[in-house]
């Protein structure tokens, strides 16, 4: 005699946003709806309005997902060690999950995570003696950085299993028309193994180098 199935587990805003993020890893945020997400989880559209108010409540929810899962920064340890940490964990976070860029700071109801994660950032920066502007300054320069990072990443005209040497290859001879562009390219590219997300670490030491100068001039 057949066991029964196992009952499903009881639906919660957490199952709900999860549920929802999957959605999104699979179809990209236009992809998000009641529908799908209850889909998703085997239940009817209706029933996750018991856990989520409406679709801008589920949209919250899921900026609330990413903030949770990149490093938050310590106010006791060094601001530039948890600047660099944070950058690199919301690199890899928004790789992976590359919906949430268009989504993190376009919410005008943002959640408890959304809002603690930000206020940890400030207070990093303010315990270590930035001013209140310069703090603003940073946190905005740091994210619109790692950000468009992503952006670039993500969206590169070749796989990751395909070199960045193949691709130039494939443009044909560009030295007489673009000498800059193919000076570059002769010393950074050809024979070198290049790839564009080693770019991501030079780049952030460029803004904290800048940020750094600024803060202690």
């Amino acid at each position: 005699m057949s066991r029964p199935p196992p009952p499903r587990p009881a639906l919660s805003r957490e199952r709900v946003v999860d549920a929802a993020s999957r959605v999104a890893d699979a179809g990209g945020l236009s992809g998000v709806s009641m529908r799908s997400v209850g889909r998703e989880l085997g239940v009817e559209a209706m029933s996750l309005y018991h856990h989520v108010a409406s679709k801008d409540a589920l949209l919250d929810g899921l900026a609330d997902w990413v903030f949770e899962r990149i490093d938050t920064p310590s106010a006791s340890n060094p601001w530039r060690s948890e600047m660099e940490r944070r950058a690199r964990s919301a690199r890899t976070v928004l790789a992976a999950h590359p919906w949430g860029l268009g989504l993190l700071e376009s919410r005008r109801s943002p959640g408890p995570a959304t809002l603690g994660h930000h206020d940890a950032v400030i207070g990093c920066l303010r315990a270590a003696g930035f001013s209140v502007a310069l703090a603003a300054h940073a946190f905005s320069v740091l994210d619109a950085y790692t950000y468009g990072f992503v952006l670039t990443e993500v969206n590169l005209p070749f796989g990751p299993d395909e070199s960045a040497e193949d691709f130039v290859a494939d443009l044909g001879p560009i030295t007489d028309q673009y000498p800059h562009l193919a000076e570059m390219v002769a010393e950074q590219v050809v024979g070198r193994d290049y790839r564009y997300g080693d770019e991501f670490d030079h780049g952030l030491a460029l803004v904290l180098d800048g940020l750094e100068q600024r803060f202690e001039g």
